[in-house]
């Protein structure tokens, strides 16, 4: 029996560090959950980001929805689906808006199809109106065409705490202000390491962003795009069942502790 102490020591040291380094490796950290940090990108106590957004291309399966006025409101009557009166719901602008085809293409009245696929919502503007002057407006009117999409539409999933397809009606929205719509990454969630699935002509393409990192705000993916999935992925800490805070990751460990330490003591008294 004398034999057995020293290797029932042995094993007794290796559980209390085994306790130990779960107790200070499963809490969930400051440098996991703050956002924008200095790791060695910022030079002085300023940052000035210049903006990378570049104007978005349309795509297909955009909604579009375009405002033709004139002086002579009658003439311009048949371009505006009247239905606009119910208002600019993601439900109302999908039946009134002018969805992008899988062409590229939108059935515009009078006009026909316009190929769209490509362009920035600016140059859409100027091909409507450059069309209407041509086919079918005098020359003199004085006609004003307004495109816009309807509304930034983007999807979070994973650690996110509400979870979900969401519309913004705004120009630009970054990813900092998507997430924060979405009622903000839980402290589970890997901020490190946020995946954005982005739609392209020829498919589709994931990009990663470190939103931890001040040099997100340099990324060209800072600023989302229409139809983009945000998602972000459990920290390693949860998957493995550790708690989130000091006092969750010392209960965890001293139910552990306790369950070993019974086990110890049953196989030693066999």
């Amino acid at each position: 029996m004398l034999e057995l102490k020293p290797l029932r020591m042995k094993q007794c040291s290796w559980l209390y560090l085994l306790v130990f380094s779960l107790l200070f490796s499963s809490c969930i950290t400051n440098k996991d959950v703050v956002y924008l940090q200095d790791k060695g990108t910022k030079t002085d106590g300023t940052t000035q980001i210049s903006a990378l957004a570049k104007p978005y291309r349309l795509q297909v399966n955009d909604i579009l929805s375009i405002d033709v006025k004139a002086l002579d409101k009658e003439l311009v009557e048949i371009f505006n689906p009247t239905s606009k009166e119910i208002g600019n719901t993601p439900e109302a602008l999908y039946f009134t808006g002018f969805t992008v085809d899988l062409h590229g293409n939108i059935e515009f009245p009078i006009l026909g199809e316009i190929n769209v696929l490509g362009y920035t919502v600016k140059e859409v503007e100027k091909k409507v109106e450059k069309l209407l002057l041509l086919k079918y407006f005098k020359e003199t009117a004085q006609i004003f065409v307004t495109v816009k999409l309807a509304g930034l539409k983007y999807t979070t999933l994973g650690e996110i705490s509400n979870r979900g397809t969401r519309v913004l009606y705004q120009d630009r929205v970054n990813i900092l202000e998507a997430i924060a719509n979405a009622g903000d990454i839980r402290d589970t969630g890997d901020r490190k390491d946020v995946l954005i699935l982005r739609q392209y002509p020829e498919g589709q393409k994931i990009h990663h962003i470190d939103l931890t990192d001040y040099a997100a705000l340099k990324s060209e993916f800072f600023y989302i795009k229409p139809n983009d999935i945000i998602m972000v992925k459990p920290l390693k800490r949860k998957a493995l069942g550790a708690g989130q805070t000091a006092v969750q990751s010392i209960t965890a460990v001293a139910s552990i502790f306790s369950v070993l330490v019974s086990t110890f003591f049953l196989v030693r008294n066999l």
